[in-house]
């Protein structure tokens, strides 16, 4: 399983939303660069960034910064404000490994399956944010401040050349609580043609040597020292 250190970015600072609400903000001391050093120091091979003020504005902010992070070793996962396919083709064009589209793929399914077709799919992760009602994953959108209204089967079905699938499970998302596993069992059980990464919840080694995925986003627990990336990506090989 691949460990995605995770970094989210506000201001160009480091930070933490819980449950995705600006009005509940960690900030970290370390720097973009410092973090994508000391990521590839310990291993890692990706890392994953989120531009929180595109996320927020709906439009590409920190893009910028981001790019001149890919300048390293590690291959970057980008995600944050991206609802065109010139943004995606300027990410990629700047050393961006692979691009993550949210609320576009609920939006504008036409536009992404061109994405993934024109683009290739494994340059491209679909991410969708769940939240279970009655034990149904409906997939959230802007910022997980809209429901769709429409669960993560429906959605993902408009996209069968897809590779890469993000899943947040919103309620467990900076809770520290362990990831829903039982949904993420049965994502995996479902879509078993995609490569799955798991966002939300992770706050031990242990937790993601019981993750039934191809991927798991790290965050919060490293950045509150809860993990160590090195003995993670160990314990994951």
């Amino acid at each position: 399983m691949i460990v995605y250190p995770a970094m989210d970015l506000l201001g160009g600072r480091i930070v933490r939303l819980e449950q995705g609400r600006f009005d509940r903000v960690t900030h970290y001391e370390s720097t973009p660069p410092a973090a994508v050093q000391a990521f590839a120091q310990a291993g890692a091979q990706w890392v994953h960034v989120v531009d929180l003020d595109g996320a927020r504005a709906g439009a590409p902010v920190q893009h910028g910064l981001i790019a001149s992070l890919a300048n390293g070793s590690l291959r970057i996962q980008a995600a944050g404000g991206i609802r065109t396919r010139e943004q995606v083709e300027s990410l990629l064009a700047a050393g961006i490994a692979r691009v993550v589209i949210g609320s576009l793929a609920v939006r504008d399914p036409g536009l992404v399956r061109s994405v993934l077709s024109d683009f290739g799919a494994d340059r491209i992760t679909l991410a969708l944010d769940v939240e279970l009602v009655d034990g149904e994953p409906l997939v959230a959108v802007a910022g997980w401040t809209e429901s769709s209204g429409r669960s993560l089967w429906d959605v993902i079905a408009n996209f069968p050349a897809a590779r890469h699938l993000l899943v947040t499970d919103i309620g467990r998302d900076g809770m520290m609580r362990g990831p829903n596993l039982p949904l993420l069992r049965q994502i995996v059980g479902r879509l078993p043609g995609l490569e799955v990464q798991a966002s939300g919840g992770v706050s031990s080694i242990d937790d993601l040597r019981l993750l039934p995925t191809a991927g798991a986003i790290v965050g919060k627990a490293l950045w509150e020292g809860r993990i160590d990336l090195k003995e993670a990506i160990s314990a994951c090989a």
